[in-house]
């Protein structure tokens, strides 16, 4: 670009921004004169109405009824804004229930991936109590997994209290084991009476017609008010994840055990 064009190109802005200006300056006028006139036509309006009693009373009904007006004005602005508000708490409060809710299902994502991501049976037992600390929110509960030779069912973890002080439960007896035999999840409201030694909650663990066991809940933490829908929802799933992780667990040790005694067979023959 030469230097007459950085010249031109200088003064076309230097008249844009001129003319911009001289443009407020007509429209500030215009404002200028129309405030004016309307003055003008107050003021004389208010020297008729000195003159005169009608003229006056007239002007008087007019800012009455224009008081009137900015007072509905007023209660509707208020009415809408309290409308605004209200909505924006209840927006507020939603979005902290979306936000706690993913977060309880990222937490259930990782740990149904820790379920599975282990054969011990030990630890798959200690992931379930992590769950149902951390995501259920309860306080003394206990793990129990079933016998099939004898039909009951045997506390093998538990968080709250000692693991002997919750009672071996015969599969159809009582309500931890009707909810075994029958797989329906037993949930009763927190503060609500219970019979002695009845779980709050009970979740029974099966695979397909197959009783792996329950997860009976007698108390929740002092934070932990109630159930919410997601509760349900993680009850629902952690019974069938929990079943299969606890059954493959079984399984791997089993298959542990005879393989240890199959080669130990071999090495006896093999010597």
């Amino acid at each position: 670009m030469s230097h007459d064009d950085e010249l031109q190109r200088k003064a076309d802005e230097f008249l844009g921004i001129f003319r911009k200006g001289a443009d407020f300056t007509k429209e500030l006028l215009r404002e200028n004169e129309r405030l004016r006139r309307q003055i003008l036509s107050v003021e004389e309006r208010q020297t008729n109405a000195a003159q005169s009693d009608v003229e006056w009373d007239k002007l008087r009904e007019e800012l009455i009824d224009r008081i009137r007006g900015l007072e509905e004005e007023k209660r509707d602005v208020l009415e809408r804004l309290r409308a605004v508000e209200e909505e924006n708490r209840q927006f507020a409060a939603r979005y902290v229930e979306v936000e706690e809710e993913n977060n309880n299902l990222a937490n259930l994502y990782i740990s149904s991936f820790q379920l599975h991501s282990t054969l011990n049976l030990s630890e798959v037992l200690k992931i379930v109590l992590e769950i149902v600390i951390n995501l259920v929110g309860a306080e003394r509960f206990a793990i129990y997994v079933a016998d099939e030779k004898t039909r009951q069912l045997q506390p093998v973890a538990c968080e709250g209290d000692e693991l002997a002080s919750f009672p071996v439960v015969a599969i159809g007896e009582g309500r931890i084991g009707e909810a075994v035999d029958t797989g329906d999840t037993w949930c009763g409201e927190p503060g609500g009476e219970r019979p002695p030694g009845e779980p709050l909650v009970c979740i029974p663990l099966r695979l397909e017609d197959r009783p792996i066991g329950a997860i009976a809940i007698y108390s929740l933490l002092q934070q932990k008010a109630g159930f919410t829908p997601l509760d349900h929802e993680l009850f629902t799933l952690l019974a069938g994840h929990a079943a299969t992780a606890i059954f493959a667990a079984q399984l791997y040790g089993l298959s542990e055990r005879k393989l240890n005694t199959i080669q130990g067979f071999i090495d006896l023959l093999t010597k």
